[in-house]
């Protein structure tokens, strides 16, 4: 399985706002710097909770299979489209009763085909993630992120490998985290 964002969120000038009020940064000549670090904190807080923290477009390329298969991004809010995948990259938009999709209570989303097709891939556009924007994600996550970017800002010249996340922000992001038992 192969997962692309196809359709990143697009941060909130919020995000920036809150972090450098963080640090107590009034310039705007970091703001770049500090823009990719909230970006990152953002990837690392979908490490560790599992989660998309803000709503993107995603595609999972699959195995052209008739039994249920999971998408790698969570939480789903909508699958838009199932494709079928040709050997030469071309896609065709499978019709409605040539698949079957569910969206399970816990965030997941799962595809099968309903019968066997000519093509051994397809592909699943659809949007993930747990909010919509920057203002309306769970305070805890929020947080985290900020004070995830800050650290990172803070330590970005230290000598000795730092945790990540460190134990502030893991204890603001646990109660999101998704824990797979194997």
């Amino acid at each position: 399985m192969k997962r692309a964002i196809v359709a990143p969120p697009l941060l909130s000038p919020a995000a920036l706002t809150e972090l450098k009020a963080w640090l107590g940064i009034a310039l705007g000549r970091d703001d770049a710097e500090l823009g990719a670090l909230l970006a990152a904190a953002l990837e690392i807080c979908e490490g560790f909770t599992g989660q998309l923290p803000l709503l993107s477009g995603c595609e999972d390329v699959l195995a052209a299979h008739v039994w249920w298969q999971s998408l790698s991004a969570r939480p789903v809010q909508a699958i838009t489209g199932v494709f079928a995948l040709g050997l030469d990259g071309t896609r065709r938009a499978l019709a409605l009763t040539e698949y079957m999709i569910d969206l399970d209570a816990d965030g997941g989303g799962r595809v099968r085909l309903s019968a066997p097709i000519s093509e051994t891939r397809i592909v699943v556009s659809y949007s993930a993630g747990v909010s919509t924007g920057w203002e309306q994600l769970p305070e805890g996550i929020r947080q985290g992120v900020i004070r995830l970017a800050a650290f990172q800002h803070r330590e970005r010249e230290a000598d000795r490998p730092a945790p990540v996340p460190p134990a502030a922000v893991a204890a603001l992001w646990r109660p999101w985290r998704r824990v797979h038992l194997t």
